[in-house]
Order: structure tokens, then sequence, then C-alpha cells
């Protein structure tokens, strides 16, 4: 039994599909959890950038990578969004139509919208791994990486790339869970009229 109401109890199934702001599942859970984790990032781009500004402006001492790895940190906060407002049910929903039809209508446009998200996360996901493949190899195919092309010369890019593959894998597995229990939900409406 969970100690979080808003976690799933795993032993029961759902008997309906998320509302707004709900955990759905465990993974959902998982990604919330990962999320907070790495909502650290903003504090430490803070903490760079402040000291980048310091270094600078009161020692005449600027840095080569405060940008890059702020750019990166932030970048890496916002691919784990999509994941975690998936998570909480939380994107974004066109609402006009959604609040003036019953449950039923609504468990079916819960159907409807997981499948032209999951169509959109499998698309976006293949796009991504396109891009990362690009990055991470010549075009013999031998591993290697893309860098910035700056001094410091990090290979952010090929990391940026592989973080938001990852994030919409995720999504796109996230998505068909929620297609799951949107079609649970529209089968346990039916045994219910």
């Amino acid at each position: 039994m969970s100690l979080d109401p808003t976690i799933p109890n795993p032993e029961s199934p759902p008997e309906r599909h998320a509302s707004e702001g709900e955990i759905a599942n465990r993974l959902d859970a998982a990604v919330e959890w990962v999320g907070k984790s790495f909502s650290w990032l903003v504090f430490i781009s803070m903490l760079i950038s402040v000291g980048e500004v310091i270094s600078r402006y009161a020692f005449d001492s600027p840095t080569s990578w405060v940008h890059e790895t702020t750019v990166f940190l932030i970048a890496v906060m916002f691919a784990i969004g999509g994941p975690v407002a998936l998570a909480r049910n939380k994107h974004i929903r066109v609402r006009v139509l959604y609040d003036t039809v019953g449950q039923t209508a609504r468990n079916w446009l819960d159907v409807l919208n997981e499948i032209i998200a999951l169509g959109f996360c499998g698309g976006m996901s293949y796009a991504a791994y396109t891009l990362f493949w690009r990055s991470s190899h010549t075009p013999l195919g031998e591993w290697t990486v893309e860098r910035s092309g700056t001094s410091w010369n990090p290979p952010f890019p090929t990391l940026t790339k592989g973080i938001i593959m990852v994030a919409l894998l995720v999504m796109t597995v996230q998505t068909i869970l929620h297609l799951v229990q949107a079609i649970q939900a529209v089968s346990n409406s039916k045994k219910e009229a």
C-alpha cells in the first residue's frame, strides 16, 4: 500500500484515466521523482552563473565553460519537463470541448488524445534518434561525439541530443500506458452503463 495517495496502489488496476495532477502508474511516479531530483539543476545553473559574474567583474577572470554548462543544464531541465508534465497529466489541452461533455465522452476523448500523442511521441522519438545517431557516429558508423567547437569544446551537443531522445522515449512509453488506462476507463464505463 502506497503512503502517497497520488500514487496508485499496484494491486488494484485503475478504474479510470488519471485526472489532471494525478499520478497514473509507477512509471509516472518514477518520472516525477527523477524530475524533482533534476530540478536542482536550475539551482546549480544559478550558482555557477553567479560565480561567473563575480569572477568576471570582481576578479577580471572570466571563464570559458560557464555559459555552455548553464545552457546544457537548462536544456536537460526542458527535456525532462516533457515526461514530468505527462506524468502529472498537466500537458496542454484544449478544454473547450472536454469540459462541455459527460464522463463517457471524456473517456473517448482521452483515448483519442492518447492515440494522437502516441503518434507524435513516436515520430519525435524517431527524429531524436536520427539526430543523436548523426551526432554520435561518423558516416561510416564509428563512434564519435559532436563537440561544441569552442575553446572548451565539451561534448554537450551529443549529450543534449541523447537526453532529448531518452526523454521522448520515456514519453512514448508513458503514452502507451496512459492509452491502456484510457481504454480501460472506456471499458469500465460501458460495464457501468
